[in-house]
């Protein structure tokens, strides 16, 4: 509502004046919450969700209906923007997540050949447990120990080194920001990482260790 003369002239100027300046409304037009925590934030959203929501509430004892009550257009401002940093977060993941298991794949197909080589420049030694009665399971089950040897001992200097990088990234921080424990590894999720370094190695052996339990005795014992 707007009162005062409104007209339109050339070269005149034309002055409005809302209602709510002169003070014939007491209705305020935005109210600005500042909440101390993030628990109390998240009361002062939900209750006016709740305020917008179809049903009856009572306030100060009084009982209003959805009719009787404005419904309040609210934004909440930190939860766009942490909204906005979760999404750039996810995307910054998503794509470390894409580089790692790339890693992943190259690790294991070089663990493979590793194997195989291993597996060529030891035919005589295949050729003499299979002499002395070991079965071809026995050559196998050789391989696939070296293996899991070679992942469990991977992975476990994986693990050491990272909890090595989250001291001194935690202690540059914490001295730049005063900020602590903002790189972490839980201890459950060392020990999974650590289960899938052993069970890539183990994959990646099980075709040489195949090949090794197919070699023939007495052509392996004739190799130099």
């Amino acid at each position: 509502v707007c009162v005062g003369s409104t007209y339109s002239a050339q070269n005149t100027t034309i002055y409005t004046l809302m209602l709510r300046d002169a003070g014939g409304n007491t209705i305020p037009e935005t109210i600005n919450i500042y909440p101390v925590d993030f628990e109390l934030k998240d009361g002062v959203t939900a209750y006016l969700s709740k305020w917008n929501e179809d049903g009856d509430i009572t306030v100060n004892g009084k009982v209003l209906t959805a009719e009787e009550r404005t419904q309040i257009t609210y934004t909440d401002n930190l939860s766009v923007i942490i909204s906005m940093i979760g999404d750039m977060i996810d995307i910054v993941t998503y794509a470390l997540v894409a580089f790692t298991a790339l890693s992943l794949v190259v690790s294991t197909v070089m663990i493979a050949i590793i194997t195989y080589v291993s597996v060529i420049e030891r035919v005589k030694e295949i050729g003499v447990i299979r002499s002395l009665g070991g079965r071809k399971k026995d050559v196998s089950r050789l391989f696939n120990a070296e293996t899991f040897i070679i992942g469990f001992i991977s992975g476990v200097i994986g693990i050491v080194i990272t909890y090595i990088i989250c001291l001194v990234i935690n202690a540059v921080v914490g001295a730049a920001v005063g900020i602590t424990g903002i790189a972490s590894l839980p201890f459950t999720t060392a020990l999974i990482l650590i289960a899938v370094s052993v069970l890539l190695t183990l994959i990646s052996g099980l075709i040489p260790a195949k090949l090794a339990a197919k070699k023939d005795p007495v052509e392996a014992l004739r190799s130099e």
